[in-house]
This record gives structure tokens, C-alpha cells and sequence, in this order.
């Protein structure tokens, strides 16, 4: 066991876990958040989702140790001063979740996606997504999300 320090949704936590723990399993397990999912364990569906310095990191096959003092945001630190972030917003306005378990990770790759490409085309969504599953086939509505989003992130500049 090691101490390790993370700094979550810009709060710093000292956990005492194993290095090779998986990052998912701290953040839920030891942070009680409840955003990032366990999917598939592999790395491939994209549902335990999060971001490191801005990138969209699979945190179910990232050891905790890699991450140490890294700024880590989840799902749940996207929200400012009890206002949604433009991507929730969107979410809920073009009802995109069905079963809701894949939304972590959508939400998240497509705000890295945003923060790259503020304005980004059909074409340009379908890439930046490609790999984060909905097992539901709520593609469409997604990308009207990440349209809405990238509109009303435009607006408030």
C-alpha cells in the first residue's frame, strides 16, 4: 500500500491504495463518485471515462499511481456554482440518455472534443467519439448534444 495524493474536481485526496489499483476504482470506491462506470474493464467502451489535463482517459486500465498529482476531472466536477455545464445542458435538452450507463464517458470525450475543436463538423464529431459506445444507439441524439453545446459554448466567448 502507498499514500497517494490526486487532485479530483480540483479537491486534493490522500488515499492509501496499492499503485496498480486502477484509477476507476479509487474514484469510486474511495471518492464515492459515481459518474465514472465500470463497462468493460478493457479500456474499450469508454463508460469509466475521465479527464486528465484535458484528455479523455479510460481510468479503468490507469494505474492510480500514473496519476498522482495530476488534475483529474469526472463527471461531476464539470458542473460550476450549481450551473450544468453547456454539454449536461444539451444532454438533457435533446434527451440523449436512454439507459444513461454510457453517458460518463460520452459527456466527457465530447468535452475534450470540444475544447480541441470548439466548432466541429459531422465528420469531425464521429472521429473524436469513435470508440466511446452507447449500447442504446443514441449516436444521433449525441451529436445534436455536442452541436447544441458547441453553440451555446460559442455564444457565452
Amino acid at each position: 500500500m502507498a499514500a497517494i495524493t490526486l487532485r479530483v474536481n480540483g479537491e486534493a485526496h490522500t488515499v492509501d491504495v496499492e499503485p496498480s489499483t486502477p484509477l476507476l476504482y479509487v474514484l469510486r470506491n474511495d471518492l464515492d463518485l459515481s459518474g465514472p462506470r465500470f463497462g468493460c474493464g478493457l479500456g474499450q467502451c469508454g463508460a469509466c471515462t475521465v479527464l486528465i489535463k484535458g484528455e479523455a482517459v479510460r481510468s479503468c486500465i490507469r494505474p492510480v499511481s500514473q496519476v498522482a498529482g495530476q488534475e483529474i476531472t469526472t463527471l461531476e466536477g464539470l458542473a460550476q456554482n450549481g450551473k450544468l455545464h453547456p454539454l449536461q445542458q444539451a444532454w438533457i435538452d435533446e434527451q440523449v440518455p436512454q439507459c444513461g450507463f454510457c453517458q460518463n464517458g460520452q459527456i466527457l470525450t465530447a468535452k475534450a472534443l470540444l475544447d480541441k475543436t470548439p466548432n466541429p463538423t459531422d465528420a469531425q464529431i464521429r472521429a473524436g467519439m469513435n470508440g466511446t459506445l452507447c449500447r442504446c444507439m443514441t449516436y444521433y441524439r449525441i451529436n445534436a448534444a455536442i452541436k447544441r453545446a458547441a453553440s451555446t459554448m460559442k455564444g457565452a466567448l
